[in-house]
């Protein structure tokens, strides 16, 4: 009888498991992470980065408690000039070949409206991490050519360059310290 209920017990913890949690895919080809912060104090300068990987597990429809990661090459850096791309590439700026990643994992997803979220995590970007918090939109719906459920956020937030070590030397006169960040991340459920 103890064999049986505790098998019983085994399964049920199983199914549970397996049901609660949701894994959904990374969707590369219409996400995008863009970046734009002040030059000369004239104008912006915006630029973006290839997310490589991202990930996002929930336990239920409302995301609340989810997992979020995301990964952005930072080769892939784009600001529509090759020469200042070049140069963003090296020491002076990213370091890309000795930090070629920037990454984000939350550690809290909390739940502001239907469809506001306040996420919160540790961002990594040339090799300095920092606890971060986005303000990001979550939006449902379904593909009409195959039935599957998406949900695309949206995330904004920003940054200050010099906490992360970014061109500590270049005068915020002359390069603004505070770096808008905007995402769209996308999703399938599996």
């Amino acid at each position: 009888m103890k064999a049986i209920t505790l098998s019983l017990l085994l399964t049920v913890i199983s199914v549970s498991t397996s049901i609660s949690q949701t894994k959904w895919s990374f969707d590369d080809a219409h996400s995008n992470l863009q970046f734009s912060l002040s030059y000369m104090l004239v104008t912006d300068v915006e630029g973006s980065i290839v997310i490589s990987e991202a990930t996002l597990v929930a336990t239920g429809d409302d995301f609340a408690n989810a997992s979020i990661s995301v990964k952005g090459d930072m080769s892939s850096i784009n600001t529509d000039n090759d020469a200042r791309d070049e140069h963003l590439r090296t020491a002076d700026f990213f370091d890309v070949a000795k930090y070629p990643t920037v990454t984000f994992n939350s550690s809290t997803v909390k739940i502001i409206s239907d469809t506001k979220y306040e996420v919160t995590g540790l961002l990594t970007l040339k090799g300095v991490s920092k606890q971060m918090t986005f303000d990001a939109t979550a939006t449902k719906n379904v593909r009409p050519y195959d039935s599957k459920s998406i949900v695309g956020f949206k995330v904004i937030g920003t940054i200050n360059r010099m906490d992360f070590g970014i061109s500590k030397e270049t005068p915020s006169t002359m390069l603004g310290e505070e770096v808008q960040i905007r995402g769209n991340v996308i999703f399938v459920k599996e």
